[in-house]
Order: C-alpha cells, then structure tokens, then sequence
C-alpha cells in the first residue's frame, strides 16, 4: 500500500509533510487533491520537504501526500524524437489536445504514445544470453533514426521466450528473460529512469574527434569535442541561441536534444516553431526528426525548471547508449541556477555569493560531468556533448554561475555585445575564448584535414592578438604612425574578422563551411599575408598594397567560392601572385 502524509506547511513550491511517513529521498509524490507531482527532497525525523512541479495555488494544509515508491523518472522508448515536452517529460502536444493551451494542473498523460504501433525487428533468439543493455530489437522511430530496443542497464539474463517481427506498441511484451535467481522478467519497449542517476557505460574515452559545426571561428579557433563540454555565455542579444541554432543544424551530431530552460515564452515559441519548419541539410528531411524539444520557459513552475535539465541529460544518455552521438543545446543554465537560489532561499539554507546555494558549483559539475564519449555496454560507442548558454545579468562574467561553468567546461566561447551591435556574428569574441581540446583534436586534423592545419590556426590566432596590441596604439595616437609592416598585420587581422570570423548564417554557402575550405581559407589568407610582406620588406609602402582591390576579394571568397568547388582557390593563388607582380614591375 502506498505510504500517505499529511500537509502541514506551504511555500509557494515548497511542501512540508509532517512527521517521518517513510517517504525516499527523491521519491516521486502526488501532492493534494488534484495529484499535483512532486519530489521528495529533504527527510528528517520530524518533517519531509517536497518540492513541487506544478503551480501550488489553492493547495491547504491538511490535504494528503500520496508516495509513488520511485524517483522521478523519464520513460525511455520509441517517439521521443519529433516530440516536445515539458521540464518532466509530459507530451505538450498531447497536453493542448485535452487541456487547450493552458497547461492544467494535475494533469495525468503518459509521456509517450502507448496506442502507437511500431514496426519491429527482433534481433535476439530464443536461449540466447543477454548481457545488461544488450540491443533486442530495431525499430525505424523517424526517417532519419533507427531506435534500438535495449534491455535495462541493470538486468541480465537468458530468453525463454521471444516474439516474431511485426508490429507492437510500446508496452508490449517483446521477449521474457530468466534472470540469474531463477525468477521471470518481461521485457518491453519502454522502460523508466530515474533522472537524476547516470546510466551506466563500460568506459569513458578521452576526446579524440571534433563535433564539427560548419561554423569557422568554432571549428578552426576554438573546437569542441564529441563528448565534450561547452559555455555560451553572453548579454541579452549577443546570439546565443541563434549559435545553438546553427550547431543544432549543421553540426555532425546524430541527434540533438533541445533544452529551453527558464526563457522568455514568446522566444520558446519561436524556437519550437523555426526547428519544426527546418530541414536536415543531411538527409532532406525535417530536422525534428532528429530532435526533441523540452520547453520549459520563465512563466512555468520554478521547481520544473530545475529538472528539466536532467530530464533532456537522461534522454540523451538513453540515445548514447545505442551508440549513437548527441549532442545537447541547454538554454540557458543560468535560468536553471536562478531556479536552484529560488528554492534554496524558500528552504532557508544559508545564500552563497550572490544568493546562490552553495552548492551551485557540484551541480553544475554534476550536470557537465555526464558528458562524454563512452564505449556502452553493449559494446556501441556513443557520445554525449553539452552545450550550455550562460546568461549573465549585464553581460557581467564575473558573476557565480559563468565563473563557476568555467571549472567545468574546457571550452569558452564568450559572446561579446560590441561585436554584436556591430552586426559581426557569430560574436565570439577571439580574444577571451578558449577552448582546452586543441591538443587532443591535433592529430584528428592532421589525419583528416591537413597537417599544416594547426599550424595555420596558430599563426591566424597570433595576428589577431597582434592586432589587439596595436590598436591600443592606434587609439592614442592614430594608424598614420605605425610602421608599413605593422599596418600590414591590421590590414591581414581585418581580412581574418570579416573574411573567415564572421559568417553569414542566412547565405547558402556560408551558413555552415566543410572543414577542407576552411582549411583553404585560412592558406588564402596566410598566402596574401606572405607576399604582401615580402612587399614590404621591399620597401613598397602599405598604401600602394591598398591600391589593389585584392584585400577585398579575399575577403568575399566566403561568398564567392561555392563549397563543392575547392579548384576556385587556384585561380586566388594566381590572382594574388598577379597582385605581386604587379606592384613590383610599377613601382619597381
């Protein structure tokens, strides 16, 4: 029988139960007369504190707190992809079918379609042993995604019975395994874990392949590791979800999962709106057939909030561990951590800096640290990359949450609002972005692109600090001062910011760009940079250089040069050695 409490204290979505009831840490409840859902997270010998997920208006003392036995889970099974959900993994589609487009409280649907026939592979047989997350069936869940049926992570044994291909809905039992203790278990589709524990994996690789975007300055400057971590922090429209858009887009994950934490309705709706009409440059296809969405904007419960990040980190997990790589779009953690201080100042625990809880910081580690490439256990591999907006208040880095993302992550690629209001997008600021995974991709670039790759990056990274330096000179006493080889290095730094930094995400060449052009890219720029100075330690002043319209075609090759035909950058060596010659028999 289920173990009931009574309420005796509310704050706002903080309940207190009175007495010790034998509830579990983290054990899911249903609070009140409309079962509103909740979480159980602190116990004591005279009280319980239940935090809940939906609006607590209307709830009173007195009422009853019936326990579930579980944690909070996720159910795991065909139809994620293509659908949207809430911070708890309820169905929002389903939700407006029958509550309009309020979400009503209490309200009980089963996250996933359990009428729906699915076509099914079976790939096991009868006697056969199976190990923990062994792969029993296939089942096409989207055009774009095979769903690989898994047994749990914690079961073992050996089929007795299992059933032919056909069709079969999400609860239906699919083979019966005798464990080790004698004892039967079926087996279906779908199967629950609880949020806030990782699934397992047999190992964790360390980072060896780029997760390539198609965006440069990410690919080229700063890259990003399959199963690595990354922080997008910026002010109020610097573009941090139109990046995520574009990585969501163009990158070379399997799968992305969406998570819309704590942000402006109207900004939700146009995210949910722009990935259903999107379509997957890789197969022609919708992109949503890849994708799930978890929305969970500012005017939604606080408590959801905070769970809605474990919810899309177990989704993804549960794609991992077919073997697939996924990559995750948190926007933004920083909502996430304004949840976590409203909750800890309602529980009257003692405030951090900034009223953050003090555990701000294991939390953020806790959510980062379960990423990565791993071998599973059924001896796939998969990968789980996050990417985490961070919006600071102000656009002030020195805050809590940014500062503490930072410990975490090994790649920063901080958004800058000057570059912004410039219209220079993305609006990675170059100088005070890094990433720590350019040593463990060298060898992948080198095998794969080119092995003078990293070499180009350096010497491209080199000229724009060089850049900095001097325009600090240039504000005080203006260009005209500067030796010719020093305006040289801002004429080649420009080409670099507008030619290769800067992309256009509405151009159809330039919104995502092979890893081989961008390599042909930067030789065009660092070629120009060579000869021109070898024009100046000719004595060729800089201002018969700028005569010639060169500077300027080079930096339109990113619109001029289609990307399926690499042999144009020929004909730019040409034209740059014609520039060369040029200057040289008229001012010879």
């Amino acid at each position: 029988m289920a173990k009931t409490g009574i309420i005796y204290g509310i704050n706002g979505p903080i309940i207190y139960v009175k007495d010790d009831v034998g509830f579990q840490m983290h054990e899911m409840v249903y609070v009140g007369r409309e079962n509103l859902v909740g979480e159980v997270i602190s116990l004591s010998s005279d009280s319980t504190t239940i935090q809940v997920y939906e609006e607590t208006t209307g709830i009173k003392p007195g009422e009853i707190v019936t326990g579930t036995g579980a944690p909070v889970s996720v159910t795991l099974a065909p139809g994620i992809l293509s659908n949207i959900f809430d911070g708890i993994e309820r169905p929002l589609h389903e939700i407006a079918r029958e509550g309009g487009i309020y979400i009503n409280r209490g309200i009980n649907i089963d996250s996933l379609d359990t009428e729906k026939l699915w076509d099914t592979h079976i790939v096991v047989k009868q006697g056969q042993h199976l190990f923990p997350g062994a792969i029993i069936a296939e089942v096409p869940e989207t055009r774009a995604i095979v769903h690989k049926v898994m047994i749990p992570p914690d079961v073992e044994g050996s089929v007795i019975n299992v059933v032919t291909d056909g069709k079969y809905k999400i609860n239906d039992v699919l083979l019966t395994l005798q464990l080790g203790d004698g004892t039967e278990l079926p087996v279906t589709m779908a199967q629950k874990w609880p949020i806030r524990v990782a699934r397992p994996t047999a190992k964790r690789f360390p980072p060896a392949k780029p997760l390539i975007t198609g965006q440069r300055i990410l690919d080229t400057l700063f890259p990003l590791a399959k199963g690595g971590t990354a922080a997008i922090p910026g002010g109020f429209g610097t573009g941090k979800t139109m990046t995520q858009h574009q990585i969501a887009k163009w990158s070379d994950a399997d799968i992305i999962i969406y998570i819309g934490c704590g942000e402006r309705g109207n900004e939700m709706t146009q995210v949910l709106e722009e990935f259903s009409q999107l379509i997957d440059p890789k197969s022609g296809n919708p992109l949503m057939d890849r994708t799930t969405l978890i929305a969970n904007t500012s005017n939604m419960p606080v408590a959801a909030r905070e769970a809605s990040l474990y919810s899309g980190l177990t989704l993804a997990e549960y794609y991992r561990d077919m073997g697939y790589h996924v990559a995750i779009m948190a926007d933004s953690t920083s909502r996430w951590a304004e949840a976590l201080r409203e909750l800890s100042g309602r529980l009257e625990e003692m405030p951090a800096e900034e009223g953050f809880p003090a555990y701000l910081a294991s939390r953020l580690s806790a959510f980062y640290e379960r990423a990565g490439m791993m071998q599973n256990l059924n001896g796939t591999e998969g990968s789980v990359s996050i990417i985490g907006a961070v919006s600071p208040q102000g656009g002030d880095f020195s805050e809590p949450v940014t500062q503490n993302t930072k410990r975490f992550v090994r790649c920063f690629w901080g958004l800058d609002k000057n570059l912004a209001y410039a219209r220079h997008f993305p609006a990675i600021q170059w100088l005070t972005s890094y990433s720590e995974y350019l040593m463990d991709l060298s060898q992948w670039y080198s095998d794969n692109v080119d092995k003078k790759f990293i070499d180009y990056r350096n010497r491209l990274v080199f000229l724009l600090t060089q850049e900095s330096n001097l325009m600090e000179i240039v504000k005080l006493i203006g260009s005209d001062v500067l030796p010719d080889d020093q305006k040289l290095i801002l004429e080649i730094a420009k080409v670099i910011r507008v030619g290769f930094l800067q992309q256009n995400a509405f151009h159809p060449d330039d919104t995502c760009v092979p890893m081989k052009k961008q390599f042909q890219m930067m030789d065009i720029i660092l070629y120009l940079y060579k000869k021109s100075r070898a024009l100046i330690s000719m004595g060729m002043p800089m201002s018969v250089l700028k005569e010639d319209p060169i500077f300027d075609k080079v930096i339109s090759i990113k619109y001029d040069i289609p990307n399926n035909k690499p042999e144009m950058f020929d004909h730019y060596k040409k034209m740059i050695d014609q520039f060369y010659d040029n200057v040289v028999e008229r001012n010879g």
